[in-house]
């Protein structure tokens, strides 16, 4: 381990400048650091007065974070958290005139670069996509992942991002792909705060790293506290660099570098930094800078104080250790400059911050008048004693909000419900015109929306020679995979057993001796990394297929996929995109611990990511034809019991595309709707068969696709001829039964299409037990859908059906 801790008489290496240059790099780097720290101590007057709803900032990382950010080059990366401000400042990743505009959450994606409005401060993000929806160069700027609030969630994209330039420089077959890489010489920096690296994904991703060997330099910012948990009930020896020994590189094995140094060292900073990203850039090592006597001026966030847990010695000693406090000193005892300069550089840096957030501030206040204004004109001249108050209201507020604007002119047009004037309706005119600019505010782009869209891609239909072959439903895919691995040079599949054996199913058998090991290879079992990983390589614009070995291994990666992936387009409004592919495999897996079918929980968590149920392997290989000609994340769940199906070998096996969001019906009846996906489809079926022998005649529609559900609407179309509905599958009751029953009642207005009540059939509300026993008792049977439908025709004509039971 390299332990520099450097006392602060060191001197920066300055044989290569003149000493006026020096000079003037030391007092701009000083200048940043006390502007930043202005910027913290006035955000949180900001909240506290209530212009803004909350502030987390990075006080005490000022010095650290400009030396970190000196190495931090075009191409390079950040995958970063909220603690992260001196250094956005230092990179030009932000400024301070973004950072107040995201603070007060303004809504325009050129005053809150980061987020247009949607996350809170300190969540920094780089625009890697033009309005269009095509990558930027990413080589020509330096590069940050939209931040995270999630506890170390920062952590798992750091494999891919990583991992892409690795294959960028040993991949010569991406070497067109210049706009993403300048062979492989790019470096991850990622930062965390000390109490995260008791996550397990930090764990998860310092192993991944060290085996794969990629460039990466993660930074532990150390105060000593979570909160107010400090690092003896936190880390094992309290020293995380400590604890990390073991993962130490040494003569002929991989592993880490790692380094120790202080928050208030500049001069062994800045060395340290520079042979990090040396050791990444040059050689693929990741490091570890283990950033210790690290201050936190302000405590954790404007929720508390920190006075409440910190001891007076420890609060003593933070104010004697502030960091810039001891590069002031530094500065002074090295003869850089003087006192009364550094008083004006002090003064200059507090006028200059308080402008900036002026200028935020009036700008924010200018988006949030022009509805103000425009919306007490409108209610003014409806001259109706009913808009009095909202209008008064209105005119009163000291400090407006769009809130206040719309909720006044919402209740205004409650009041004047019944009342008909062209005044009332220049003002529903004018508020439904809003409507659609606030949801362009707040609500658009949970998908990118490009041309490149899965719903935009070109439907082309499956072709079968006479003479096609019948083959087990894994080869059909098998051989999907190697057409679509042929024809594009960027995309790779990894994951548990990927490799060597091509899954567990075999969906990718020998295509490793194909391709290779730099294109489709195993990994260790770590679903958050394997997530990560397929993100970070799809943020860098290769096509990454993520293979988690069942559908409830998920879970063990739902931070992941939930809190970055499946919000990565929303929170960017649009501007960053990772079209990764998971794919995995349930339904039908005997078990507790392989039910296969938490839908519900998925469902809930995965809005941004479409939800893919193919019913045979043929349906989910031209989903795989779809999805990787397209630029949007998807989760492709195949049926277990599906591999050894035969199916018909497609002639244009890796062409042919499935609609996404478009169910299909599969079997036409007169009676009842049947809407179901996956392996409980096949149970449908069956009972179907057996209904027609008590004069029942089903219609079955597959789903495919849960989200989004049946764009074509074929569901009410069917339900306009039966007037009944059974909705059946897997998960548990009020989960993906009650999800597409209210897309069907609710978006697809199906309601009014029903002659009785519609009903669903689910699993039990327990895992099943193992065995086909405890399958049939808990999950839907052919029994229980032959009986319920039954069921539904006796309400409907008990004379014709006559009770069963």
């Amino acid at each position: 381990m390299s332990d520099i801790t450097m006392n602060i008489h060191h001197d920066l290496e300055t044989s290569k400048i003149s000493f006026d240059d020096f000079r003037e790099i030391i007092l701009n780097d000083y200048r940043l650091a006390l502007e930043s720290r202005f910027v913290s101590l006035l955000g949180r007057k900001e909240v506290l007065t209530g212009k803004a709803k909350f502030g987390i900032f990075g006080d005490g990382k000022e010095i650290a974070q400009i030396a970190l950010a000196k190495v931090f080059k075009p191409g390079d990366w950040r995958s970063g958290y909220y603690r992260d401000q001196t250094f956005a400042f230092a990179a030009e990743i932000s400024n301070i005139y973004h950072f107040f505009s995201q603070l007060y959450a303004n809504p325009d994606l050129e005053a809150d670069i980061s987020s247009g409005g949607r996350q809170m401060n300190c969540h920094f993000s780089t625009q890697l996509l033009d309005s269009e929806g095509n990558w930027l160069d990413q080589t020509a700027q330096r590069n940050s992942v939209s931040d995270i609030s999630t506890t170390g969630g920062q952590m798992s994209r750091v494999m891919g991002l990583g991992l892409a330039s690795k294959l960028y420089r040993e991949n010569s077959e991406l070497a067109y792909l210049k706009y993403f890489s300048k062979q492989g010489n790019e470096v991850v920096f990622c930062t965390v705060g000390n109490a995260s690296t008791s996550e397990g994904v930090f764990w998860e991703t310092v192993n991944a790293a060290a085996v794969k060997q990629i460039p990466v330099v993660i930074s532990i910012w150390d105060d000593g506290y979570g909160i107010s948990v400090p690092n003896e009930v936190q880390t094992a020896k309290a020293d995380i660099s400590e604890a990390l020994r073991g993962f130490q590189r040494e003569a002929d094995s991989n592993g880490i570098e790692i380094f120790k140094v202080r928050g208030w060292d500049y001069p062994a900073l800045c060395e340290v930094y520079e042979q990090a990203a040396q050791f990444a850039r040059d050689n693929h090592i990741p490091c570890v800078v283990h950033v210790t006597e690290i201050t936190q001026p302000q405590g954790h966030s404007t929720s508390g104080s920190h006075e409440r847990y910190k001891s007076k010695d420890r609060l003593t000693w933070e104010s004697e250790f502030d960091c810039n406090l001891k590069m002031k000193e530094w500065i002074l005892q090295s003869g850089i400059a003087k006192e009364e300069e550094l008083d004006q550089l002090e003064k200059d840096a507090k006028e200059f911050v308080r402008s900036e957030q002026r200028r935020a501030w009036a700008d924010y206040h200018k988006t949030i008048q022009i509805d103000l204004d425009e919306a007490i004109r409108l209610l003014k001249a409806v001259n109706n004693p009913l808009v009095e108050i909202p209008l008064g209201t209105l005119r009163s507020l000291a400090e407006p909000s769009l809130k206040e604007v719309y909720s006044n002119v919402r209740r205004a047009i409650r009041d004047l419900r019944g009342i008909q004037s062209a005044e009332k309706q220049a003002l529903l005119t004018w508020y439904e015109k809003q409507k659609d600019i606030n949801y362009r505010r707040y609500n658009d782009k949970l998908f990118t929306e490009t041309v490149e869209s899965p719903l935009q891609i070109e439907n082309i239909a499956a072709v079968y020679d006479d003479n096609a072959h019948l083959v087990d439903g894994r080869e059909v895919l098998n051989a999907c995979f190697e057409a679509n691995f042929r024809r594009d040079e960027r995309i790779v599949a990894f994951g548990e057993d990927v490799g060597k054996i091509g899954d567990v199913n075999q969906g990718f058998a020998g295509l490793q001796e194909k391709f290779g090991e730099l294109r489709i290879f195993d990994t260790g079992i770590r679903e958050s990394a394997i997530i990560g990983k397929g993100m970070g390589l799809a943020l860098r614009g290769l096509r990454p297929i993520a293979e988690i070995q069942y559908l409830d291994y998920l879970i063990y990666a739902m931070p992941v996929l939930s809190d970055d992936l499946a919000s990565l387009s929303y929170r960017t409004k649009g501007t960053q995109k990772s079209p990764v592919i998971i794919r995995t495999r349930g339904h039908r897996l005997e078990g507790i611990w392989h039910s296969g079918s938490p839908m519900s929980v998925l469902l809930g968590g995965l809005r941004g990511l479409h939800i893919c149920v193919p019913r045979n392997m043929t349906q989910a290989a031209g989903m795989y034809n779809t999805l990787l000609r397209a630029d949007e994340p998807a989760l492709m769940v195949e049926c277990l019991n599906g591999y050894r199906l035969k199916e018909r070998m497609p002639a244009n096996v890796g062409d042919f595309t499935v609609p996404i969001g478009v169910a299909e019906l599969i079997r036409e009846g007169k009676d009842l709707t049947v809407v179901s996906y996956g392996a409980t489809l096949r149970v449908v079926q069956e009972a179907a068969i057996e209904l027609e022998k008590l004069g029942i005649s089903l219609e079955i529609i597959d789903a495919q696709c849960l989200q989004p559900f049946d764009r074509t609407k074929i569901c009410s179309k069917s339900l306009a001829k039966t007037s009944r509905l059974l909705v059946v599958d897997e998960d548990m009751p009020g989960g993906a039964s009650a999800y597409i029953l209210q897309e069907i009642m609710e978006n697809q207005k199906g309601y009014y299409l029903l002659d009785g009540q519609p009903r669903t059939l689910h699993a039990k509300p327990h895992r099943p037990p193992y065995g086909s026993d405890g399958d049939y008792f808990t999950k839907p049977s052919v029994d229980d859908v032959i009986e319920l439908a039954y069921e539904m025709m006796n309400e409907y004509n008990e004379n014709e059906y006559p009770k069963l039971f």
